[in-house]
This record gives structure tokens, sequence and C-alpha cells, in this order.
């Protein structure tokens, strides 16, 4: 069982899944970075553009929306003439006019001076499905199993999809691809879900003005119930009464199941605090991951890839070296399952368990690493051991990982993990001004740079320094400034 904890403030959301003690999972949504993409307004034409094809919509933001032909669906459809060589859009001002009310949805947030980008097809998303209330397809996720497992899924969502659905219109439905294993009975409650959200649109569209925001993409709290909460869930704590009455609401409304596991924390202490979350992530930000047995992981997160090297470190306890990394294997295959949720991290990952020769411990450390990734909300597919003897897996992006979220690459080393010595430095000034030299005439080079650049050239490089300033025949004088980082120098021409 496990027990989800929310931390909430006005600027930002915490949200931990943690089982016997340890944080399995950890989301966080920041209040200034939430964008517009997802949310449904009710706008207003202000201005048709015949010759951009396009349209400017007033959706009660500070800068009119974007809406191009191409993302103009009334009734479902794109309009279309049928002369000629083949099938072309019905111009823009034969569909919309100025003044006219549509629902939008946004599918580009505002950049620099540019609006937001608008569609008139609505999709509203739920935990294993999308809903299309104005398209009555069913369709299905490219990476869900074979064509025969897609027709039998298709056959059931239409099954389901048709239940109590009197007049027919049942609306679209497209599979996603954690949906592949849901039962008759999860499928039919995101059904049930997103239906009655596009019920409450369609509502507020009627009685509302322009320029109405009709629906939110839903907010990390309320994702808790649609996404986090299952039935492996014992409490869902959260420590904001204002946030505690909206979830109770959201819960009611849409997933009474889950509400009734709502908790709001009252205690005095924080409720991160508890579980001691605050040290587990600053520890999953770090490189080496130590196992309790002595042994550790080195995670390293590029962009192409995430490799995870198992090692032994000072782990000596069993009986013959072959059990000791047998051992340390079997548990670094559950802390990297473990670690893969916790950090969020996605795309292509490598992992370099230590080499075994035994086949029979290969394949125990293999099933126990499915077995610890087959417990992740988020799809994965992993394969067997290659003939280098790695394991090659992949896990589908969800959102930024962790250190992503939470870090910016470090402006000293401009991400690269190591900066230049000061030696090295040292070296390139002289280049710098030797360079120099051969362009400009001024009375003195002044180097301003780190102090411990400064110390080096005062010191051990100072007869390359006069040697240097007697075959340009100018003065070098030095200056240490205490902030500059040791790649970063200046050099004055005085």
């Amino acid at each position: 069982m496990e027990d989800i904890l929310i931390n909430w403030s006005p600027q930002e959301t915490r949200v931990a899944v943690v089982e016997n003690g340890a944080v399995q999972e950890l989301h966080i949504e920041r209040t200034l970075e939430r964008g517009l993409v997802g949310n449904v307004y009710l706008g207003k034409v202000a201005r048709v553009l015949p010759g951009m094809q396009s349209a400017f919509i007033d959706i009660g933001l500070e800068r009119a929306a974007f809406l191009h032909v191409a993302d103009l669906h009334l009734n479902g459809v794109t309009p279309r003439n049928h002369h000629g060589d083949g099938a072309h859009p019905v111009p823009i001002e034969r569909q919309v006019y100025e003044g006219q009310a549509l629902t939008v949805q946004v599918i580009k947030d505002p950049i620099g001076t540019k609006g937001a980008r608008l569609s008139t097809q609505i999709s509203i998303a739920g935990r294993l499905l999308v809903h299309l209330p104005q398209d009555n397809h069913i369709g299905i996720s490219q990476k869900i199993g074979s064509p025969e497992a897609r027709d039998a899924l298709r056959s059931r969502m239409q099954t389901l999809a048709s239940a109590g659905v009197q007049d027919g219109n049942t609306g679209g439905f497209i599979l996603r691809t954690n949906a592949e294993e849901a039962s008759d009975d999860e499928l039919a409650a995101d059904i049930a879900y997103l239906r009655k959200t596009w019920g409450t649109i369609r509502e507020k569209s009627l009685r509302e003005p322009p320029g109405t925001l009709l629906f939110q993409d839903l907010s990390l709290v309320e994702r808790v119930l649609r996404d986090l909460a299952s039935e492996r869930t014992n409490s869902i704590r959260i420590d904001s009464k204002l946030q505690y009455d909206v979830l109770r609401g959201f819960g009611e409304a849409y997933m009474p199941a889950a509400t009734a596991k709502l908790d709001l924390y009252r205690g005095e202490r924080p409720i991160f605090d508890l579980h001691n979350i605050d040290a587990e992530v600053a520890r999953a930000l770090a490189r080496r991951v130590d196992l309790k047995s002595g042994g550790y992981l080195i995670i390293d997160q590029t962009e192409a890839m995430t490799t995870i090297d198992v090692n032994t470190g000072g782990f000596v306890g069993a009986r013959n070296f072959d059990d000791t990394i047998f051992k340390t294997n079997l548990e670094a295959a559950g802390a990297i399952g473990r670690q893969l949720r916790l950090r969020n991290l996605g795309g292509i990952i490598i992992v370099d368990f230590i080499d075994m020769t035994r086949e029979e411990h290969k394949t125990a450390v293999l099933q126990e690493f499915r077995k610890q990734l087959s417990r992740d909300r988020t799809k994965v597919t992993v394969g067997g051991f290659t003939q280098l003897g790695l394991v090659e897996l992949t896990r589908k992006r969800t959102r930024e990982s962790l250190s992503r979220m939470l870090c910016e690459p470090c402006p000293t080393c401009e991400a690269r993990g190591q900066v230049k010595t000061a030696r090295s430095i040292c070296y390139e000034i002289m280049r710098e001004i030797l360079r120099e030299s051969r362009q400009f005439n001024p009375k003195e080079f002044r180097v301003v740079a780190a102090a411990n650049v400064v110390e080096m050239l005062l010191d051990e490089e100072s007869q390359h320094l006069a040697g240097l300033s007697d075959f340009i025949g100018k003065p070098i004088s030095l200056t240490a400034e205490p902030t500059n980082q040791t790649e970063h120098y200046d050099i004055v021409l005085m």
C-alpha cells in the first residue's frame, strides 16, 4: 500500500508517493510555469485576415489569440472544396465572421509578442483516454501492441463508449499507451469523467459571455485523484484546508471512490518532514546513489540517453565474489526501478550491471528488474542482456525529469561537469595578450581574473609572463576579481 502526501503553497505544489517509508515518485508544479495549453475558452472573433487565412480571437488574455484555417474544425470536420486537382480548405472568411462566438482550445502557449495558437477541435485528456467530443472515431495509440490486440481494444471501447448513450452521439476517444492493460471498469470510469467534463464545458459555453475560461487543464492537486490514486492508495494527505476543499469538491463530482481517502493534515511539522522527503529529493539530484549493502549506482543523464552503472563499492559480505556481484546486482535492480520513478527519467536508458558469469544469476537479476519496473505507472519496455552485458530499456517521457525541473546548467562549466585548470587559463590569457598586441597598441595590458589564476601568474608562471611582457614591449598588470570563476577573465587595453 502507498500513501500520497501533498504539500501546497501559492507558488508551488509538491506531491510525493510514499511506500514502506520510501519515496517512490515526486511531482512538482509551479504556479508561474503553468501554461495555457489544453485550456478551453469561449472566444470572440476580433478580426478575420483572408490574406493570411487566419483570424484573431479574443479569449480574454492580454493579446488576441491566433486561429489558422488548418485548425478550424466546424461540426467535427475541416470543410473542403473538391474542385480541380484536390481538396482545399474552404477560405476562412466563408467560415467565420467578426463578432462570432467560438469554443476554442489553446494548442500553443503565447511566445514573446505572439499570442496563443488555437484550435476549434476540442480534446480532453483523461488518465487512460483522450476524449474528442466532436468526433465519433475510436483511435488506438500506435505504440499499443499487435494489430489483433488493437482490434480487440477498439471493440471493447466501442461497446463501453456506446453503453448508456441514447442519441447515438458517443463522441470519439483515443486510447493512450497506458490503457493497454486497463480493465473495463477503469476505462468506463475514464469515459464517465471525460463526458461529464465535456458536458460542463458545453453548459458554460451557452450561458457565459465571450472571453470566459470554460475549462482549465487540471492542476497537479486534481491530477492526484485522476492519475495517481488507485486501489493501492491507502490515504491522500494534504496540508492546505483551501486545496482540501477544492479537491473534495472535484472528487465528489468526478471520482467519489478516491475522495474517501482524502485526509486534511493538521500536524505542526511540515508534511514532507514526516518521511524526510526533502533530503530524499537532494539525494535524487546527486550523481551517486549508495546501496545499503555498500555498493552504489552512478547515474548520468544526457540529451541522448541515461546511463546507470552498478558498482560493488565496499560490499564484501558474500561468501565468494560471484555471490557478492549477484547480491549487489539484485539490490541495484530494485534501486534502479525506484530511481527511474523518483527522478522521472525517460527515453533510452542503458544499465551496466556488474558482469555475471552464471546464467542463472543473469536470469534472476533480469526477472527482479522487470518485476520492479512493472510497478511503474509510465510505460517501460525492457530487453534482455546484450552481447556486451548491458540492459537496454525505454521509458516514456511524460514530463521533465526532476533534475531538469529543479536545476539549470552550471554557468561556470557550461554543463560540461568540469572546468579548466588555473594553469590552462593562464596560458589562454597569455595567448590572448599576444593576439591583441598584434592588432592594438595600448600603453598597458591589464588582466582581470579569478584570484587563483592571478596567484599562479604572479608565482609559478611569473617568468613566462615577464618574458611575454618583454616580447611585446608592453607592461602587463594583474587584478584579482573575487567574484570571477576560474574560466572567466577580461583583458583590458589601457
